[in-house]
């Protein structure tokens, strides 16, 4: 396995983080490691490119992130590879016809100031979004209608809640007659009640960025490990020759009959990197 791997895809929240989003020493140490053997390490994750940037500065050498699940991709001094927008005429569609979910609602921009996230108010987000939320308060405006905000293309619009209530919100996107021209992505946390729907351009994924990465760099899939643990990784592990699932991983991706790996809390992410590297 060793010969062939030339590029490592590895997801951050539920991956690389354990439980507690701290980054173990243990998969600090693999990370370098396989960089040290010559394997290209990429970042890939659902965070926006600054809300990721602090975990990818601590591994300590240079690396591309994949961010906002595939919209950005972009080097840690700040360097463009590709972005992917939603057009404004979907996200003004999406608006429209999920008026019964506008609490839930988060649209991001391609920005590093205030105006990246657009909220319409802050009333029914709680729990771990509230606290992120929180730690981006210095980006966070408040515009009601949020369609006013909507004066140039955001990266994604996003809603996140309650299994249950998101639930009722893939129903009505489902029926919506914008979904042929957007990419639903989800990420769920069960034992948080926490479910995130994150509607972004056709054809863009963590899978589609990864796939256009590694052909740029004249990878091949067979040459590629991603290691992931929930929906919104799905494409991403589809592309890889050599996919690995942490021992966390939503029950979904246990049915595709890919590796296993152990799970975030106990370095999983190390141990795909010692097998990979024998």
């Amino acid at each position: 396995m060793k010969n062939r791997v030339r590029l490592l895809a590895v997801d951050i929240d539920g991956t690389l983080l354990d439980s507690t989003y701290r980054l173990p020493e243990e998969n600090l140490k693999a990370l370098r490691r396989a960089h040290a053997a010559g394997i290209e390490v990429v970042l890939a994750t659902g965070r926006r490119h600054s809300f990721a940037l602090s975990i990818a500065q601590q591994l300590g050498f240079d690396l591309w992130l994949i961010s906002s699940n595939g919209a950005i991709t972009r080097s840690l001094t700040g360097e463009y590879f590709h972005r992917d927008f939603l057009p404004v005429s979907a996200a003004r569609e999406i608006c429209a016809c999920t008026t019964d979910f506008r609490g839930h609602m988060v649209i991001t921009f391609d920005t590093e100031q205030k105006g990246a996230l657009v909220l319409e108010h802050l009333e029914v987000l709680t729990g771990s979004i509230r606290r992120w939320l929180e730690k981006n308060s210095e980006y966070i405006d408040f515009v009601r209608p949020i369609e006013n905000a909507l004066t140039r293309d955001p990266v994604q619009t996003m809603f996140c809640g309650p299994i249950q209530r998101m639930r009722q919100l893939e129903v009505v996107l489902a029926g919506s007659p914008v979904l042929p021209s957007v990419t639903v992505l989800k990420t769920e946390y069960e034992a948080r009640d926490l479910c995130i729907l994150d509607i972004l351009n056709r054809d863009c994924s963590k899978g589609h960025a990864l796939r256009r990465w590694a052909e740029f760099r004249g990878f091949v899939p067979a040459e590629v490990v991603a290691i992931g643990d929930n929906h919104n990784d799905l494409e991403m592990l589809n592309f890889a020759g050599l996919p690995f699932i942490m021992g966390n991983a939503c029950e979904q991706l246990k049915q595709n009959g890919w590796e296993l790996a152990p799970s975030n809390d106990d370095c999983g992410v190390a141990a795909v990197v010692e097998k990979v590297l024998g």
